[in-house]
């Protein structure tokens, strides 16, 4: 499998999380999204993702997957252990909800393009872009702290979808100076995710393309 990433891509970032915790192995491809105006909106990468945007998983068969979520169950439901989702369906639907919470709801608003498209084309200075960015992780982050319980981690004791998602924004959040404060649970499933090879050895700052 060949995996399209960028170290700083937090939906890049989830994918290879998810292989670490499969024992998976891949050949890895840089795209970097600033470079020369963005790689990604190259046409040789817009050939392999019409989206223009990473992660894409290129499979043996020469199948191109995008989106994380949708390339994570793949992987989950190829590769079934360790399990990333829950056998009871309510379980189940409540991890999802966790998962896309962040993957649908915080991270969207916060994505390059948007960022992108409120400096170039609606002119705001940084000050109110950062604003908007920190706007966003806290109310979604004041929701999934009311969301994680009492395990070690954002769904019990077993890592799932939520956590391979969590960690990612966690990460941004630190980068972008968010105040996380009030959210220790979030910051404790954090620091529990990271003690984990498969957490630790995707951050970012643990990529070959990290700058």
């Amino acid at each position: 499998m060949t995996l399209y990433t960028f170290f700083r891509s937090s939906a890049a970032y989830r994918v290879r999380i998810a292989l670490n915790l499969k024992g998976l192995s891949c050949d890895m491809i840089s795209i970097h999204l600033q470079k020369e105006g963005g790689l990604n909106r190259k046409p040789e990468f817009r050939a392999i993702n019409p989206q223009m945007r990473v992660p894409a998983l290129e499979l043996d068969s020469g199948e191109v997957l995008i989106q994380s979520l949708a390339i994570i169950e793949y992987l989950d439901e190829v590769h079934p252990q360790p399990p990333l989702l829950p056998q009871d369906p309510v379980e189940r639907a409540k991890v999802r909800a966790m998962a896309q919470l962040i993957a649908c709801d915080i991270h969207p608003l916060n994505n390059v393009g948007p960022l992108r498209h409120l400096k170039n084309e609606l002119g705001q200075p940084q000050t109110k872009i950062d604003a908007w960015y920190h706007h966003w992780i806290l109310d979604g982050f004041d929701a999934l702290e009311g969301l994680i319980g009492d395990g070690r981690y954002a769904f019990g004791d077993e890592v799932t979808l939520a956590d391979i998602c969590l960690v990612p924004q966690v990460y941004n959040a630190r980068r972008f100076k968010v105040p996380l404060d009030r959210f220790p649970r979030i910051v404790a499933v954090d620091a529990a995710c990271t003690e984990l090879a498969a957490f630790d050895d995707a951050r970012p700052d643990n990529q070959p393309d990290a700058e």
